[in-house]
């Protein structure tokens, strides 16, 4: 399978996924990325522009299906605020990153997890598409914490002060919340945990997408038709 990726938003996203792909890949693997614009997509993520966003992604797809890929994921958790309106515009089948978690949580045995990600992310539960599992979110801080994971996506590289903040808000849905482990749900929060211990589990939710994308660049998986 040729897989097509929109990147850029932001650039370490990108990057970290290209380098945990490839690694689960173990090999040669058909791959195009094309470059989106993080900015573009900050303004309309904030109003909450889904019909906008999704026309964007749509001329991308467009590209990507001309360089001959079969099928193509959104390197952003946080991307996926118009993900059904994409869909319905795309020229190629569209994997998301959200809904392998559900069946991941529950494969782990957790009942509640805590959410790190994006304003829209933590205030939705991750749009509403966790069936099996609880979330929660430190409510009263999620502006706080969104525009501190969209500083440090904007500069791709996350400051000791920014990294305490994010390791505190996940012990406090840990102790105060009953949170089982904190989900990493902003793709850019890897520069935040990476190389890490801040004393809970932790979930990736970038590494659970990478695994769906590598069974189906090594055929160990097929598109569901």
């Amino acid at each position: 399978m040729h897989l097509g990726l929109i990147g850029g938003i932001g650039v370490a996203a990108t990057v970290v996924y290209y380098q945990r792909l490839t690694a689960a890949v173990g090999g040669t693997c058909d791959l195009t990325i094309d470059h989106a614009d993080v900015q573009t997509l900050i303004r309309n993520n904030l109003a909450d522009d889904r019909e906008a966003q999704a026309e964007i992604y749509a001329r991308h797809i467009d590209r990507l299906a001309r360089a001959g890929c079969d099928a193509v994921a959104i390197t952003s958790l946080g991307g996926h605020f118009c993900f059904d309106e994409t869909v319905r515009r795309s020229a190629l089948p569209l994997i998301s990153a959200v809904a392998p978690l559900d069946e991941h949580f529950q494969s782990q045995g957790l009942h509640r997890v805590g959410l790190l990600g994006t304003r829209v992310v933590m205030r939705t539960r991750l749009y509403g598409q966790l069936d099996r599992t609880e979330a929660v979110a430190l409510d009263n801080e999620t502006e706080e914490l969104g525009q501190l994971y969209q500083d440090m996506a904007v500069a791709g590289a996350c400051t000791e002060a920014q990294r305490r903040v994010f390791h505190d808000a996940g012990r406090r849905m840990v102790e105060d919340q009953g949170a089982e482990a904190i989900v990493l749900a902003g793709t850019d929060l890897n520069l935040a945990f990476d190389g890490q211990d801040p004393g809970y589990p932790v979930i990736d939710a970038l590494d659970v997408h990478v695994a769906e994308l590598a069974d189906l660049l090594t055929g160990r998986k097929t598109l569901a038709t």
